[in-house]
């Protein structure tokens, strides 16, 4: 039996696209999927992307950590079906098509036609999902697109509406007019989720207001009511100012200039007003209630207003304590104002433009009045301050433009009425991060309103609601309840607009027809619901088994701010339909930003191509960058950078030690059936064979609390271990054909490549390939068809394993040393003193191996000899002493400064604290400075330190040499292009320095280097080097 030779260059995109021929050829995917059929479910929903434009790297992120925990559980023993989805309706798909054809507004598209409309947003859907589908096969998310979900399908609409009228049965959907967020470049209402996910920070004008008071007694001040706005635009339809009852207002005489006005505010907002103030009247808000004012514009009428109004949402955290109140415009404003008979006056078009007879605004955009209105306000003298004012506005999550509240009839579901449901259903639910369940989400849900659902659109679910004159109402199920009710055929119709807008029937309550109301509903509804529309629930046969099956699901994923999108909605649908959230475990992601931190932006030009970045560095990278760079809810920086640093630290050693292993497997002839029991190996055999199950516990655990950036950081750490602690200290041994050494390499690789494969499939299928296929005829065809490694406890030692951390961070301490000396690592020391816990009771072979490692002869106990390696020098901590002793601090320090420095400081490091005089202090009542003595350099960290004696003789010189020499002919080899199990002959010459440690030392190098021969050439020019030295390779026959 003989191992594929693996080189030690990879090309990783190139592997990944071999891989993805292999996976396709042979159904890989597929097969994992049916291998476990009939064992415990794993539920896992695929949040559909909108097929609305080209993927982008946010869509890696997502699909990444969607894809890992998947294959993790599928090798853990369960059933994962993974059905694909694609969200086709909606805002973002017109918007699209919308500059697609170059349209402006809603005027636009009925010119054209709502059926026509409808077929060019199919037509861009059904275009973009292929971009959408290579991406996610090229990535290696493994996921059914055969039998993917479309929301458009009729079979899908006809889902959502069976749910719709559930919650229409229970009385949770109705029509109601309110003031809701409202689009005015798309003419539609907006709910409150996709509010949440549009605003920009913007500068407003900030303006301070005088309203003129026109009765009571305040009017004897020639008083005004101070307001304060950011939205000078609803001035204009000024209806009422709120204060609120329990608060103190003053009545303020403010002087400026020798120039005075009396002005009301809220007394603990006085300072908005600058000035002298001199107090001349206090009342509670309700003694304000029905003064009257004089409003600041009378562009239009407004009958039975302007006075005072009581609202207890009044605050004083900034303004003046005074509200104006624009029904039309604030939900808060509507709620007063109705509650005093006030009336709904709107001046403003669905468009967002003022009414054409409104004057000095009239036509004009509701947000570029701002600028017009504060001049118009100065000019009237009613203006008392205006400043910008930078805060977020709510703007179209689709089309960016500025939102406004705007009071129109509307399609609502009352869930409200529900939020003692959605709290208990979050309280069961196991959200990653923790902290979203009580803070970010736990707030939206304390905080809900009831769903703003009907879209005055086209291209999405129809309502389906049917409506007669009489204001009757019936709710459709299905296109065959529709058809039965209109006496017709109707299986085959498309359930959009406008074919049915055309199915009309007699009202079974009256003698009128019923037609369908024209509004289409959230888009964000048709996603929420596809735990069961996904199945075509309940109508379609089989689909009430296959839900029953699949709900809830076990995990979904998805960026964070879908807490108050996909996250929300669908929890809020399964619990009105079923009582039960559609959802056990949620993970969050956090956002993707550019390597300097910034939002990738086209415009900026710092966009990352999805598929540009995974053939230039491959998908494994790119994948391996986001699971383990950092926790999964941090937002992460992408850059080319970051992601090579990536490979070259973990994907190329993994690589290069798989490499490793096959070269010396096959010059050794090594056979699995070779192997040794581990209890019989070694112990750097044993030591690593116990890590590798500790890492196996480690990484289960952290996957199964879908912790990606733990298990990354554990399987990187290992395979550091393996490479540059195991395989380079046992290097000898591999050049021998060591069988537990190859035995154990062998070991850790396979259960290696099966830990990394959920989060890295293509590297570890090429390996799984070349190490295992070829060596194991009883194998599995692909790594993922295997099952995840289980520990086994019987072989881990963790007193070896903290023996050989020890020798670890010895040997780094020792480096440390070497380094701040500035004598190279080749150049051996006559001896290192060491001082740390456990170390007199380290083996003889990890002694040998720190000795090896810093190229010291000989190892000795540093015991209590600080005063020998260093000067020490204290003073007193004069912080420390005085929080201690107060007014003694000058007689402890001067005795401090008359005690030896290097008895003190031994002391309290051995016993903690001493008597000094009459005082007893401790170590932190010391300032400490210890400088290494001439011919020492020490290195210490957390009570560990070795000291290296740097003092250089004779016989360290050439030892120093004969290592020099071994590095020159290895690097020679390298460069000559001889492989590393290759035995060569070597013909040199050198200085007679050089010459000299050669010579005494032959025997030695011959055997570093792999070499036969070393034959001494006086013809052969000495080339120019630091070194002095020449040297001829040839491979040995």
């Amino acid at each position: 039996m003989s191992f594929r030779a693996i080189p030690a260059a990879v090309d990783l995109p190139a592997v990944e696209h071999e891989i993805l021929k292999f996976w396709r050829d042979n159904a890989i995917f597929e097969k994992t999927v049916s291998a476990r059929e009939g064992a415990p479910a794993w539920m896992f929903y695929e949040g559909p992307p909108t097929a609305n434009g080209m993927p982008g790297t946010h869509h890696i992120e997502a699909r990444v950590f969607k894809d890992v925990f998947p294959r993790f559980h599928t090798m853990k023993g369960k059933h994962v079906i993974r059905k694909a989805g694609w969200d086709c309706h909606g805002l973002p798909v017109e918007i699209a098509v919308e500059k697609e054809l170059g349209f402006a507004g809603k005027g636009d598209i009925e010119k054209y036609g709502i059926a026509a409309f409808n077929d060019k947003c199919r037509e861009s859907v059904q275009r973009h999902v292929g971009a959408f589908t290579d991406m996610t096969h090229r990535m290696g998310f493994w996921v059914d697109f055969d039998e993917a979900y479309w929301t458009m399908s009729p079979e899908y609409v006809e889902s959502v509406w069976w749910s719709l009228k559930e919650i229409w049965k229970k009385g949770l959907l109705v029509q109601d007019h309110r003031v809701a967020p409202y689009c005015p470049r798309c003419g539609t209402g907006l709910s409150d989720h996709e509010l949440a996910q549009g605003y920009e920070t913007v500068v407003d004008p900030s303006v301070f207001v005088r309203f003129p008071v026109t009765s009571g007694e305040l009017v004897k001040l020639n008083a005004s009511f101070l307001v304060w706005t950011t939205t000078p635009w609803t001035l204009v339809s000024n209806t009422a100012i709120a204060v609120h009852p329990e608060v103190d207002y003053v009545a303020v005489e403010v002087s400026v200039d020798e120039v005075s006005e009396v002005l009301i505010v809220a007394e603990a907002l006085l300072d908005s007003v600058k000035g002298e103030k001199k107090i001349l009247k206090k009342m509670l808000g309700k003694d304000l209630e029905r003064t009257t004012y004089k409003r600041p514009f009378d562009f239009v009428e407004i009958p039975d207003s302007h006075f005072v109004v009581l609202a207890t949402y009044v605050t004083t955290e900034d303004g003046t304590g005074l509200v104006h109140q624009s029904p039309a415009f604030g939900a808060d404003d509507l709620a007063v104002c109705r509650a005093y008979g006030l009336p709904v006056i709107n001046p403003i078009a669905p468009d967002g433009h003022f009414l054409k007879e409104v004057p000095v605004v009239g036509g004009m955009f509701f947000k570029d009045s701002d600028k017009v209105l504060v001049k118009e306000l100065k000019a009237r003298g009613v203006l008392y301050k205006h400043q910008p004012y930078e805060h977020t506005y709510p703007h179209c999550w689709r089309c960016h433009t500025a939102l406004m509240y705007y009071a129109q009839p509307s399609w609502y579901i009352r869930t409200t009425s529900i939020k003692d449901a959605l709290l208990r259903e979050n309280a069961a639910t196991d959200w990653h991060p923790e902290t979203i369940k009580e803070g970010r989400y736990g707030d939206w849900l304390n905080n809900n309103i009831d769903w703003a659902l009907s879209r005055n659109r086209y291209w999405g679910t129809p309502l389906p609601i049917w409506r007669c004159e009489n204001k009757h109402e019936v709710c459709v199920d299905s296109l065959a309840e529709l058809g039965a009710l209109a006496g017709q055929e109707l299986s085959n119709l498309d359930p959009h607009r406008p074919f049915v807008d055309d199915i009309t029937f007699g009202c079974a309550e009256c003698d009128s027809t019923m037609v369908r109301v024209p509004e289409v509903i959230d888009c964000w509804y048709d996603s929420g619901a596809m735990p069961f529309a996904q199945w075509g629930y309940p109508h379609k046969e089989g689909s009430v088994e296959k839900f029953k099956e699949s709900y809830p699901a076990d995990f979904i994923c998805e960026a964070i701010d879908q807490t108050r999108g996909w996250f929300y909605t669908l929890m809020t649908i399964g619990t009105l339909v079923f009582d039960k959230s559609s959802y056990k475990t949620v993970l969050c992601l956090g956002h993707i930003l550019d390597k300097d931190g910034r939002k990738m932006s086209k415009h900026v030009g710092n966009v990352l191509e999805p598929m540009a970045l995974m053939d230039q560095h491959g998908a494994d990278a790119v994948r391996w960058y986001m699971l383990a760079a950092g926790s999964p809810w941090a937002a992460r920086r992408v850059g080319h950078e970051a992601i090579n640093e990536v490979i070259r630290k973990t994907l190329l050693t993994y690589w290069n030690t798989v490499s490793f292993h096959a070269l010396y497997a096959n010059a050794s002839n090594f056979d699995l059936s070779m192997r040794t029991k581990v209890a019989d190996r070694p112990l750097m055999d044993r030591w690593i064979i116990s890590e590798l199950n500790l890492l196996i516990e480690e990484v289960d655990a952290a996957l199964t609390d879908f912790d990606s950036q733990v298990a990354g950081r554990a399987l990187a750490r290992f395979i550091d271990d393996l490479s540059n602690w195991y395989v380079r200290r046992s290097r000898r041994r591999f050049w021998d054909g060591d069988v537990s050494a190859l035995s154990t390499l062998h070991e850790c690789l396979v259960t290696l490549t099966q830990l990394l494969s959920p989060m890295v499939p293509f590297i570890t299928e090429q390996v799984w390939q070349e190490l295992v296929i070829p060596a194991d005829s009883s194998a599995v065809a692909s790594v993922h068809l295997s099952d995840f490694p289980v520990a086994n406890a019987a072989v881990i030692d963790r007193e070896l394993g903290s023996q050989v951390a020890l020798t670890r961070r010895i040997v780094e301490l020792g480096r440390a040393s070497r380094a701040e000396s500035g004598i190279k690592i080749r150049q051996p020391l006559g001896r290192a003193l060491i001082a740390a816990s456990g170390w007199a009771s380290l083996p003889e072979q990890m002694r040998e191996q720190i000795a090896d490692e810093l190229n010291v002869i000989d190892l000795q106990d540093i015991a209590n000899a600080d005063g020998d390696l260093v000067d020490i020098s204290i003073k007193a901590n004069f912080k420390s002493l005085g929080a201690k002793f107060g007014g003694a601090v000058q007689d402890i320090a001067k005795a401090i400064a008359a005690t030896d420095a290097t008895s003190l400081v031994k002391t309290l490091r051995a016993s903690g604290t001493t008597t000094l005089g009459t005082w007893e202090i401790a170590l932190d009542d010391l300032v400490v400075t210890e400088v290494p003595k001439s011919g020492w350099m020490v290195a210490s960290h957390e009570g560990e330190s070795v000291a290296l004696d740097l003092e250089l003789t004779p016989a360290l010189i050439s030892a120093g040499h004969v290592r020099e020499v071994i590095r020159f002919i290895q690097e020679r080899r390298k460069s000559d292009g001889f492989e590393i199990s290759d035995r060569i002959n070597i013909v040199w010459n050198a200085s007679p320095e050089i010459a000299a440690a050669i010579a005494g030392d032959e025997a030695h190098i011959k055997d570093e280097v792999l070499a036969l021969s070393m034959v001494l050439s006086s013809s052969l020019a000495i080339e120019d080097n630091d070194l002095g030295i020449a040297v001829e390779l040839t491979k040995a026959g």
